[in-house]
């Protein structure tokens, strides 16, 4: 089952707030969720962005997916640094992934002038 972080619209027409939801790919987006991460209110001046980092990062450690909005949202709150250092952490790998790109183009490369050679 492919689980996405994304938002769900609550409030009432023209005041939108929104949840921070896990849910299932397929589920429509105000439909039904597996866990709720936080909330989002777009509409103060300084946005109001509530999300739970334990619970977020917890799901992203698990292979959940965030939709680009719910990026930029856990990049604020800071649960998408702690992710990536938990997952650095983990992996034993400190590359970044401009690094890894670029190691894989020069392996590339040099399998490809082999071959021409």
């Amino acid at each position: 089952m492919a689980v996405r972080i994304r938002l769900s619209r609550t409030g009432r027409s023209k005041v939108p707030t929104y949840r921070v939801v896990v849910a299932d790919a397929r589920s429509p987006r105000d439909g039904k969720f597996i866990d709720i991460l936080g909330r989002y209110d777009p509409r103060p001046d300084p946005s109001v962005v509530e999300i739970d980092n334990e619970k977020a990062v917890g799901w992203l450690m698990k292979g959940a997916q965030p939709s680009e909005a719910v990026r930029k949202l856990l990049e604020i709150s800071g649960a998408f640094d702690e992710f990536e250092s938990a997952r650095d952490k983990s992996s034993g790998t400190t590359k970044s992934k401009g690094a890894t790109r670029a190691d894989s183009r020069a392996r590339t490369k040099a399998t490809n002038d082999e071959k021409s050679a």
